[in-house]
């Protein structure tokens, strides 16, 4: 089974089922000497375990990663990494009644199509179970982001169903505001209607899907490549990769179908200039299917503009599109620098979502995952048996009924990964 190894220079490889004994992953291309142990990657684990809440699966696992090689004396030796984490509250026994038949949004029929043979206890390979190794790696990825680079990444749910956060400079938002929200919506009035919506599609045993919000800050220009490797290419092969989404946008998104370019273009210039004007939207509210709107919308920054008021179902957010300032890299300029002694450049307005031809602008980098409401439901649907006979199917498994609480550092992880991936790439052409 190939397609188990992501990225290039910092690269992932990893094992593991749904109700298997254990994930596994290998790490290559950690630095030396990077500060780490295993309470350095708890953390994000623990916002992406089950049973965290009373919105999320109630499959208890406590996802424990160990750190099998690679450390020595609480220091990355620059040699593979080995992550191993263990699975320990696994039912398989609900899914024996359902081995014979096809789950509709899942990929039980593709697997057996592909291989001709399946591990049906909980979508086996093809389940999100697999991505807490993932989440482990990405803790790595992103404390080496942060210590060399001065780069933050925090994602947040910014919808869920028709419920939009009013979120006014997503560059701005924290991981406290996040974290405050069992939905992980920095909005709190949202976030309080948030939850009733998924309390209700649990009652209802239905569920609901949204969209996810990822910012990364601090990332200096330059990184990326310009054909095939670009940045935006791979962050999006990145979020793909992810079980659930079904879309990825950056910047302005869909938005710019309906924009001229003299309302789409970022106008560059000199960062000290530019840190005078007012903040001003870095990209649109997340699209919907369907809107009717007959006008783009204003994102243009203008001195003394106000971000557009909204919340709730009828929400259209902003944000800044303004460099948030970082910490100075261990050797890379700061956000927004360019490289080679040119001045500071940055954008007045952010709907390019920090990546230019492919290639970072120094800018927030902005991106958007449509996460599709979970398949497992504990109701009748129809469907056929693997011998293709008509039949109902009702799942009895522990499911999320929204996927984006857990969803968020996930998605949080797969961007550390591409950015430290490419972050090598560019100190490998450059030094920096």
């Amino acid at each position: 089974m190939p397609g188990n190894t992501f990225g290039l220079f910092f690269r992932l490889t990893t094992a593991g089922e749904s109700h298997g004994p254990a994930n596994i992953a290998i790490l290559d291309g950690v630095p030396p000497g990077l500060a780490l142990s295993e309470a350095d990657l708890q953390p994000d684990l623990d916002r992406r375990r089950p049973g965290q809440s009373k919105v999320t699966t109630q499959r208890d696992e406590a996802d424990r990663a160990r750190i099998l090689s690679g450390v020595f004396d609480g220091r990355t030796t620059g040699t593979s990494i080995a992550l191993m984490i263990e699975n320990a509250d696994q039912r398989s026994r609900d899914y024996s009644d359902i081995k014979d038949k096809y789950r509709p949004g899942h990929a039980d029929y593709t697997f057996d199509a592909k291989y001709g043979f399946r591990d049906y206890r909980g979508g086996g390979r093809a389940s999100a179970r697999e991505t807490n190794v993932r989440v482990a790696a990405g803790a790595i990825a992103k404390k080496l982001l942060a210590e060399w680079y001065g780069v933050r990444i925090v994602g947040y749910v910014r919808q869920i169903g028709n419920l939009i956060a009013a979120v006014d400079d997503p560059a701005a938002v924290t991981l406290e505001q996040v974290e405050a929200s069992i939905v992980r919506c920095p909005d709190p009035a949202i976030s309080e209607q948030m939850i009733e919506l998924v309390q209700r599609m649990r009652n209802e045993r239905d569920s609901i899907g949204g969209v996810a919000e990822i910012i990364a800050t601090g990332v200096p220009a330059g990184w990326g490549e310009p054909v095939f490797d670009k940045l935006k290419a791979d962050l999006g092969k990145a979020m793909f990769t992810l079980p659930a989404v079904v879309g990825v946008e950056y910047g302005a998104g869909f938005n710019v179908a309906t924009m001229r370019g003299s309302e789409h273009n970022d106008y560059f210039t000199p960062a000290d200039e530019a840190d005078q004007h007012t903040d001003a939207p870095d990209g649109p509210p997340p699209h919907r299917p369907g809107d009717d709107a007959t006008e783009p919308p204003d994102l243009r920054n203008t001195p003394g503009s106000t971000p557009r008021p909204g919340a709730g179902e009828n929400a259209e957010p902003s944000g800044s599109g303004r460099a948030a300032s970082a910490p100075r890299g261990h050797r890379s300029p700061s956000a927004g620098a360019s490289h080679g002694g040119t001045p500071r450049i940055i954008t007045e307005t952010n709907r390019h979502g920090g990546m230019l031809g492919g290639i970072s602008s120094g800018m927030p980098i902005v991106l958007r995952c449509a996460v599709k409401p979970t398949s497992s439901l504990p109701q009748d649907q129809p469907t056929v048996t693997t011998e293709g006979a008509p039949t109902k199917i009702a799942t009895r498994g522990r499911h999320d009924p929204c996927l984006l609480p857990r969803f968020i550092p996930m998605a949080e992880a797969m961007m550390a990964l591409t950015l430290a991936d490419h972050a090598l790439r560019q100190r490998a052409v450059r030094g920096e």
